[in-house]
């Protein structure tokens, strides 16, 4: 909706609502066109229902107001008198409309000293749930959100089982796009698997003022620009999302705008000089371990190192001892004397269940094999002596790769190896011809709401020819510290502003085995209660809050004691 358009809703808005309790105003000692000044009516309004007028501030914040709106309408037609169930349930089934039905049709008498405490336990049970919600929704929406690292795309800087609270208000918190949807869920309501959200109406995009801006090496949680998966791991035609309820992504912003940004040999290159991550960053890269008498397992278990591959060897498997190892599975493969190779993650399969389930296995250590790992890691793995050598493994420059971005013969870029490539500032503009058009048409097209169309070597932008483009906004690009494993602007280019959810600060929980189910959950205590940003080594300040907690309760225990004594 433009702004036109939303001038005329809100213009119904009002409409309706002076036409649905001018009369209560009147009832209510109000002149009759108090009920018709957008914001002042509802001041006033707040006033005849007993209710501070900070409340208004409530109804004009997106998401918020739909919680508020059935609070006000109940309120509304308790004030004159109407305060039985049947008339509660019967306002909020018609979305208010039963406030028409008491304005005209029935003779009620405002009750201008009415009690606002709930009658019954469960009224009192319910107003304060009513609240809760509203508060926690305020909360999630406008300052604070919990998140969950679900995959291993940032390990090991953030792991998969760190439980997170993301800040909104470092870089400004963004209203809600989305006007109508379900509070404290993000796209999908649990359990049914519905969407949460209706597409119309959509708010235009704003952001409250912030802290700071987005920078090189800080984390960013963003709405995913190529989210079309109303469903993730489940195989079904591709939706259009609303910004803000496209998935949530968290990477590192390695280019701001107006950069110039290159990979040479998977290493990031800002306007011709190596980018230099954070001392908390870990980045990881692929390596391939090589030893004449097979590389074992031990090796990558004894520097922690995760994301590799067993192979196991079985000599033949039933459908009772296949269901048993199905979870820890990978994959299979028969070979031609008839066992089976069986691949697993670098958990492998435990051996209680291999022993009650009386399968034979061998775990086959090859000569060489493939693991992601830290400079540090390659380090340590280098003094054994079993090894003969550890050799990263980069992508050779003009070998395209597959899913790269701009997804064009033009740039046989991968992983290894891309750009230079500019990184668009609002403002700037560049020169547009066949060979950059495949840079920008995504942000031309689908970002900033153009039409392109290519007539031989001609360009038209909205139906004229076009030899420049003058961005409308900023754009950052986002690459996980797990260099050879995450799907990120390599694959689907750059991040609009207008994606910016905010950034990681604090981890309050931290588990392995986080996919595993919570009775599989163990805790890395070390990691509990750390920042996310900073410099050095993340201090863990969960035995200072369990001290600070034992510290309150007998604090609060014997202050009561005394109490009762005096």
């Amino acid at each position: 909706m433009d702004a036109t358009q939303w001038l005329l809703f809100i213009l119904v808005i009002q409409i309706i609502h002076f036409a649905g309790t001018w009369k209560l105003y009147v009832k209510a000692g109000r002149k009759a066109w108090e009920a018709a000044i957008p914001v002042y009516n509802a001041i006033v309004l707040m006033q005849i229902i007993n209710r501070p007028k900070w409340w208004t501030i409530l109804l004009f914040i997106p998401i918020i107001n739909l919680l508020m709106f059935p609070i006000v309408w109940i309120e509304t037609i308790r004030s004159f008198g109407r305060n039985s169930t049947a008339d509660t349930w019967l306002v909020i089934l018609t979305f208010g409309l039963y406030i028409f039905y008491v304005n005209y049709a029935l003779d009620v008498k405002y009750i201008e000293d009415r009690s606002l405490q709930p009658q019954t336990a469960t009224g009192e049970w319910v107003s304060s749930i009513a609240f809760a919600v509203i508060a926690a929704t305020l909360v999630h929406t406008y300052f604070i959100q919990p998140y969950v690292i679900p995959t291993p795309s940032l390990e090991r800087t953030l792991r998969v089982g760190d439980l997170l609270f993301v800040s909104k208000f470092n870089y400004g918190a963004r209203t809600p796009m989305t006007t109508v949807a379900a509070p404290m869920v993000h796209d999908t309501l649990p359990i049914i698997g519905t969407k949460s959200y209706l597409t119309k109406p959509q708010l235009p995009y704003f952001r409250l003022p912030g802290f700071t801006k987005v920078d090189r090496n800080d984390i960013v949680v963003f709405s995913w620009p190529a989210d079309t998966v109303r469903q993730f791991f489940k195989r079904e035609k591709g939706v259009i999302k609303p910004i803000d309820k496209k998935s949530n992504y968290v990477k590192r912003c390695v280019g701001i705008p107006g950069d110039s940004l290159a990979v040479i040999d998977g290493y990031v290159y800002i306007n011709g000089k190596q980018l230099k991550l954070s001392d908390r960053a870990k980045p990881q890269y692929d390596y391939t371990l090589y030893s004449s008498k097979g590389v074992s397992s031990t090796l990558l278990e004894k520097v922690n190192a995760t994301g590799w591959t067993r192979k196991y060897i079985i000599n033949s498997l039933n459908q009772q001892q296949l269901n048993s190892i199905q979870k820890y599975v990978k994959g299979y493969k028969q070979r031609n004397d008839g066992k089976l190779e069986v691949y697993t993650t670098e958990r492998g399969i435990p051996v209680s269940v291999a022993r009650k389930n009386a399968i034979s296995l061998a775990e086959e250590t090859g000569l060489s094999r493939v693991a992601p790992l830290t400079a540090e890691m390659a380090e340590q793995l280098k003094k054994e002596p079993s090894l003969d050598s550890i050799v990263r493994m980069v992508d050779k420059k003009g070998v395209a790769g597959a899913n790269i971005f701009p997804q064009s013969r033009d740039y046989p870029w991968n992983y290894d190896q891309m750009g230079p490539i500019y990184i668009p500032e609002k403002g700037a503009t560049v020169a547009l011809n066949l060979k950059v058009l495949p840079l920008y048409k995504k942000i031309i097209r689908e970002y900033e709401g153009n039409t392109i169309s290519v007539a031989g070597n001609q360009i038209k932008i909205n139906g004229e020819v076009a030899d420049s483009y003058t961005f409308k906004q900023d754009y950052y690009w986002m690459m996980g510290d797990n260099r050879d494993h995450s799907e990120d602007s390599r694959a689907w280019g750059y991040v609009p502003e207008n994606h910016i959810v905010g950034t990681p600060i604090f981890i309050w929980l931290s588990v392995d085995n986080f996919n595993d189910g919570i009775l599989s959950w163990r805790p890395r205590w070390d990691r509990i209660f750390t920042t996310v940003n900073g410099s050095g080594e993340p201090v863990s300040y969960f035995k200072y809050f369990l001290i600070a907690l034992v510290a309150y309760f007998v604090g609060s225990w014997l202050w009561n004691k005394k109490k009762a004594k005096g």
